[in-house]
């Protein structure tokens, strides 16, 4: 009776081909969401996701969220973030939350908890030379976890236009 060894050989290569086929189909995925999420950024976000970068720091009671011009004498670049991010900290203080849920899908985590839960979330806009940030804080647990969960969707989806700080 032959051996079962080479059975399992052939078995576990086909287990690691398929997997391998799973990951490239899911790196297109995530390639093709990202293209996706900068396709719909670019109708709602006025700078230019290509000379800009977002940052998302999570902190103990909630997140700071800043946006920089790439280049640091790019004014227009710099007035289009400071726009963007004050328009939107006007948005978020009223539980408007649509731009980024039109940009990464209406069923983006923590779009939800955070449109319900606004009035217990303070979001400060700030100015800074390279561009702007918004600082999201909040007493709530719950509403941390939301601003966690929605930073780290932003992170995954802009690829290459955001960084976890």
């Amino acid at each position: 009776m032959a051996s079962p060894e080479p059975h399992h050989r052939v078995l576990t290569v086909a287990l690691v081909a398929v997997l391998a086929l799973v990951g490239c189909a899911g790196d297109d995925d995530l390639d093709d969401r990202q293209a996706h999420v900068a396709a719909r950024g670019a109708e709602v976000m006025p700078f230019d996701l290509d000379a800009t970068t977002h940052v998302f720091t999570n902190t103990d009671d909630g997140g700071i969220q800043v946006v920089t011009a790439d280049d640091p004498s790019d004014q227009t670049q710099i007035d289009l973030i400071r726009q963007h991010l004050q328009q939107e900290q006007n948005n978020f203080v009223r539980g408007d939350y649509d731009d980024p849920a039109r940009i990464h899908g209406m069923d983006m985590p923590g779009v939800a908890e955070l449109s319900e839960g606004y009035a217990n979330i303070e979001v400060a806009y700030i100015q800074r030379p390279d561009g702007a940030a918004l600082v999201y804080t909040t007493a709530d647990p719950d509403l941390v976890a939301a601003i966690h969960a929605w930073f780290d969707r932003q992170i995954m989806d802009h690829g290459d236009h955001a960084e976890v700080g």
